[in-house]
């Protein structure tokens, strides 16, 4: 087994929680250290309590654990932040500062730091959006995720701190419900759908956007960690596609294996996100560097979506 010491931070997350699980498959389990504001169950694993805007706090654990890796995913995602942004951009900078200043001043071998297709707004191309392309987000969180993108670059290139970055599409994962995102449909949808219950959809049926299912949004974030550095041409944050499907596409996909199901529009506040963002992503860049291929497409990812959902639920009964 690998020999780092790492801390993931809001490992209590819809993202976190799955990769705590992949990340101590790989490394040592007591090498892995789950963080976040709650306290967290330790039976795989040490854990620990922390608030990320708590600098002197994370220094501790970065001290005692002699940590050589931080998986920053703590943040206010995108509908969430809306609510009251400039609570979301306090929380999403300070905290993204605290990481980067304490993991240059104790030398830290690796930083992840997850950005996301917000970053891109309505004078992006829609279609196939590219690499490199003009970033007007038009949320907070997407503000707060360039601003990111940058100061990662320039931790990099004047500190030479290795910091790694993925512009993450929606992630769908039946493993933990999502926080608070404009995705956040596609998750719900196959809850919905497995307890044959209604679904009022917040976007309009034909509104596409660009998907990622969770095993290979895990699977891409440990490739691009463990690529050899001067393989990575891109120092702020990498595109990341697997699929694009509307509310319309997703539901079809669904009534395959339960017919009955269905669903309602009553698209609200989160519409206007979803149209100021990509339909579709190029990550030609990601698939160069370090071999990135998705193997989930939206029918295998339904498929195995419901099959999860379904014994959860029966579980529970």
């Amino acid at each position: 087994m690998k020999q780092d010491r790492i801390l993931i931070i809001g490992a209590g997350g819809q993202i976190g929680a799955v990769l705590t699980e992949a990340l101590r498959e790989v490394y040592q389990p007591d090498h892995v250290i789950a963080a976040d504001l709650r306290a967290l169950s330790p039976q795989d694993g040490p854990t620990e309590i922390l608030d990320a805007l708590d600098g002197a706090a994370l220094e501790e654990i970065v001290k005692k654990w002699r940590i050589t890796q931080i998986y920053h995913l703590a943040a206010i995602l995108s509908a969430n932040g809306e609510k009251n942004p400039l609570w979301a951009w306090d929380i999403n900078m300070r905290s993204l500062f605290n990481v980067l200043e304490i993991s240059r001043q104790r030398q830290l071998a690796k930083v992840y730091f997850p950005s996301s297709i917000a970053v891109f707004g309505r004078e992006a191309s829609h279609h196939n959006t590219p690499q490199y392309e003009v970033l007007i987000p038009e949320t907070v969180y997407g503000i707060s995720k360039v601003a990111g993108e940058n100061w990662a670059n320039y931790y990099y290139r004047r500190y030479g701190l290795d910091v790694r970055s993925l512009r993450y599409p929606g992630i769908v994962g039946y493993q933990s419900m999502p926080g608070g995102g404009t995705t956040d449909y596609a998750v719900d949808i196959y809850h919905y759908a497995v307890q044959n219950k209604p679904y009022e959809c917040f976007l309009s049926a034909h509104t596409r956007l660009p998907m990622l299912y969770m095993p290979d949004a895990i699977r891409a974030t440990l490739e691009l960690m463990e690529a050899p550095s001067n393989h990575l041409s891109v120092r702020t944050s990498y595109n990341l596609a697997s699929m694009s499907f509307t509310p319309e596409e997703v539901t079809a996909s669904i009534r395959k294996s339960i017919p009955s199901f269905k669903i309602t529009h009553k698209p609200d506040f989160r519409q206007a996100i979803a149209d100021s963002w990509p339909a579709s992503i190029d990550d030609s860049a990601a698939r160069a560097d370090w071999g990135w291929k998705p193997e989930f497409d939206l029918d295998t990812m339904t498929v195995d979506m419901l099959k999860h959902l379904e014994v959860q639920y029966r579980n529970e009964e």
